[in-house]
């Protein structure tokens, strides 16, 4: 099996192409500074992680905007925190200020050359704009949870992804590489749907940060520690094709 080989690439982009917890840690920055004893960084993201899945459970079509401002308002109440309606807002609408990973765009770049890109976001239509600037605008389609109207890692999503990847480009579920960072939010639903997938693993195998943990072993079928890993795999296979076919 060769990611070469897949005519389709889709992606999650939050965690995978933008950096989502260096996002999240800088955009609570004001509310850390109003807290008399503000947690550390993992202990912030782990209760962020917990907050989105409550509130994504309990609200499955708010716009993630509004989720994200809904979060802040619960980790500020966790806290012990007074409540802030504007800064709840500001941290709902800095998603478009989170940076890409280094790696990104120039590894994007380098694949659309020979596969069609897809990304499936959590995000909302207004809120992906500034993010997939960042990424170069490189994707064929972009699947927002804003017009499926649930979260990954729910079925209904990667049911989406596949139907509408069949009929925009007549590519059966066999010809998709599904490349993530979150084995909860990704791995594991993709997997379950029989996807091949490409794990992201940008914390280097660690447990814990932005994203809630999974309830059962789940086996991507390649690991890499970031995209720039990904392109020179894709590049040896496109090298090594070159030299197999050669007089």
């Amino acid at each position: 099996m060769l990611i070469s080989e897949f005519p389709v690439l889709t992606f999650d982009t939050y965690g995978t192409l933008i950096d989502w917890e260096g996002g999240i840690w800088t955009a609570l920055a004001p509310l850390r500074e109003r807290l008399e004893a503000p947690p550390g960084r993992e202990a912030a993201l782990a209760a962020f992680a917990e907050e989105e899945t409550a509130v994504q459970t309990a609200q499955p079509t708010l716009l993630y905007s509004a989720l994200l401002a809904v979060v802040h308002r619960n980790l500020a109440r966790r806290w012990g925190a007074a409540p802030d309606a504007a800064e709840d807002e500001r941290f709902g609408a800095s998603v478009g200020n989170w940076p890409a990973f280094e790696d990104a765009a120039d590894a994007l770049a380098y694949l659309k050359r020979r596969h069609r890109l897809v990304t499936l976001t959590n995000c909302d239509r207004a809120s992906y704009r500034g993010s997939s600037t960042r990424l170069g605008d490189p994707w064929d389609r972009v699947f927002t949870a804003e017009e499926i109207g649930s979260w990954k890692p729910s079925p209904a999503n990667f049911e989406f992804l596949l139907e509408r990847v069949r009929r925009d480009f007549g590519v059966a579920p066999d010809g998709i590489l599904h490349v993530a960072q979150s084995l909860f939010h990704d791995h594991a639903p993709a997997k379950a749907m029989g996807l091949r997938t490409a794990w992201i693993d940008r914390r280097g195998g660690r447990t814990g940060g932005a994203t809630a943990p999974v309830r059962r072993a789940v086996a991507p079928d390649f690991r890499f520690g970031g995209m720039a890993e990904l392109v020179a795999a894709h590049r040896r296979e496109i090298a090594g094709a070159g030299a197999g076919s050669a007089p």
